[in-house]
């Protein structure tokens, strides 16, 4: 196995986590001087670690091993969601500097902007595989205070600079250690979970169109509620997705705005932002079949007409088989016993370089499965059995 130096390592996300702390978590949104901050400062451990590290013109931070290969990528993310947890993305990065202590070939990469602060999603990633054009940065927008990326990424010092495409003859694959963000691990008692695929988010949009009108003279019998037309609908998908979904489906609704959203005055409008996951086409296509046949029959009794627009489809990204034999192995010889294979809940960068790279992930336990909230947390030992894991994954692709 190889040699983890897990006190330098814990000591690497502690300094990180002082970057734009918030109570016990971190507030580092992309491209804020904060999100600036740590990305300088990963630059500078980067070079003590004798890579060569550059930032691209959309954020990426990339260190390179300056020896010969065979090379592997590793890495994550370093933004995080607003006033959020302090391990996610963090971890994999500052993992990543412990394989190239440990003097591994790796090369280490912080995407920029994984966390969706800017319209288009995956910004980093996507770009550093050649899927993110010129005219989708022109029409990126920070999706809290409206700011044109372009201008963003001038304030910051990046606009003119060369975004980054990877070499996949470079690479054997990508590996990246995340925090699971759920409750599978401590629940049942274990420190690792080898990740068995990503799952694909597909996202809605539902307008319902009543009619505005006054709240105390307009009777029950008259009205046209789109807001009640919107939340009978959501009912309805909760009674009927449990029928179609599968074991690890999960459904949201992220957001109900009603028009014009005055306490004395009927909504005319209802707008509802929905989304579902799961890691298995053909359950998101039942599932997105079942909505379809919910909106018709809303139509059928409702007096609002509900308008269905999809928005994104993703598709699932299962793990490499190879890789996931790699860090299975390293994961019985760190914690024998104490790990299992895992589907992913939430996106991730591996999501996108797996279309261009084989890509695996590993998970440590979450502490009462909170994730993107400052009270996120896992503790010393689960974060070393992780590096030490993802060492010695790494350390058997390289040799193999």
């Amino acid at each position: 196995m190889t040699e983890i130096d897990t006190e330098t390592f814990l000591a690497d996300l502690y300094a990180l986590r002082e970057i734009g702390r918030f109570r016990t978590g971190v507030h580092r949104p992309t491209f804020s001087p904060d999100d600036m901050q740590s990305r300088r400062w990963l630059m500078g451990r980067l070079e003590a670690c004798g890579l060569g590290a550059s930032i691209d013109g959309i954020g990426n931070v990339l260190g390179r091993h300056r020896g010969p290969g065979p090379h592997l990528l590793v890495g994550s993310h370093i933004e995080t969601q607003n006033e959020a947890g302090w391990l996610d993305g963090a971890l994999g990065v500052v993992a990543g500097l412990a394989l190239a202590r440990a003097g591994l070939p790796v090369d280490i990469v912080a995407f920029a902007d994984e966390e969706g602060h800017f319209s288009g999603g995956f910004l980093g990633s996507r770009s550093a595989i050649g899927d993110l054009t010129e005219a989708e940065i022109d029409a990126a927008r920070n999706r809290t205070d409206g700011t044109p990326l372009r201008a963003a990424l001038k304030t910051v010092g990046l606009a003119g600079i060369s975004r980054m495409q990877l070499d996949t003859s470079r690479y054997r694959g990508f590996l990246e250690l995340h925090i699971e963000q759920g409750t599978q691990l401590e629940s049942a008692g274990l420190h690792l979970g080898v990740v068995s695929g990503i799952v694909a988010i597909w996202q809605f949009k539902i307008v319902f169109k009543g009619n505005q009108d006054h709240a105390g003279g307009t009777t029950m019998a008259e009205r046209r509620d789109a807001g009640l037309s919107a939340v009978r609908l959501l009912a309805a998908i909760d009674r009927e997705f449990p029928k179609v979904c599968g074991p690890r489906s999960t459904w949201t609704t992220g957001q109900i705005t009603l028009d014009p959203g005055g306490y004395s005055i009927i909504p005319g409008c209802a707008e509802v932002a929905f989304q579902f996951r799961d890691v298995s086409i053909p359950v998101l296509e039942r599932m997105e079949a079942c909505l379809e046949a919910l909106v018709c029959e809303s139509n059928r009794r409702e007096r609002c007409t509900a308008t269905l627009t999809p928005l994104s489809k993703a598709i699932p990204a299962p793990c490499d088989p190879n890789l996931m034999e790699a860090i299975s192995q390293a994961a019985e010889q760190v914690c024998p016993g104490r790990w299992q294979v895992m589907p992913s809940g939430a996106g991730h960068d591996a999501q996108n370089i797996a279309r261009i790279l084989p890509a695996a992930m590993l998970f440590v336990p979450s502490i009462g499965g909170i994730s993107h909230h400052w009270a996120e947390d896992t503790t010393d030992a689960d974060l070393a059995f992780g590096v030490r894991a993802l060492g010695g994954a790494a350390a058997r692709v390289l040799a193999g």
